[in-house]
């Protein structure tokens, strides 16, 4: 219980610091997660995913994503929801395993804007 304050109280202090008005909920969640690395794994989910690899991450990661995707077929909005925010912790747990920053994703998203989706993945294929 005491790391998970002095979890909050360093994200709430980098926060602070950084002026906090351009950070975004995800921004913050990542910091927890990233904080939670050498965590103690009977007390921490996060630490326990850590523990268990990248592998395991993933693989939760992919279960999530196919428990949204059913309540999005389904067309429970509260459902939904809940599933949606444990995929989205469970993508930004994969990313602080892999080294991943949020900015990285954010600044890949910034360069697609505006850019249709046909021509972009067209974009990608090699010639």
């Amino acid at each position: 219980m005491a790391k998970k304050k002095k979890a909050k109280r360093k994200a709430l202090k980098k926060r602070q610091e950084d002026g906090g008005a351009d950070e975004h909920v995800l921004d913050r969640l990542y910091v927890v997660i990233d904080s939670r690395k050498g965590a103690d794994p009977n007390t921490s989910y996060t630490a326990r995913l850590f523990s268990r690899g990248r592998q395991q991450i993933a693989k939760k990661l992919g279960e999530e994503a196919v428990e949204a995707l059913i309540e999005g077929i389904r067309g429970d909005r509260s459902k939904l929801v809940g599933e949606s925010a444990d995929m989205l912790y469970h993508l930004l747990t994969l990313w602080a395993a892999t080294g991943v920053k949020p900015q990285a994703v954010w600044s890949e998203l910034a360069r697609r804007e505006g850019i249709s989706g046909i021509a972009e993945k067209a974009a990608r294929k090699p010639a």
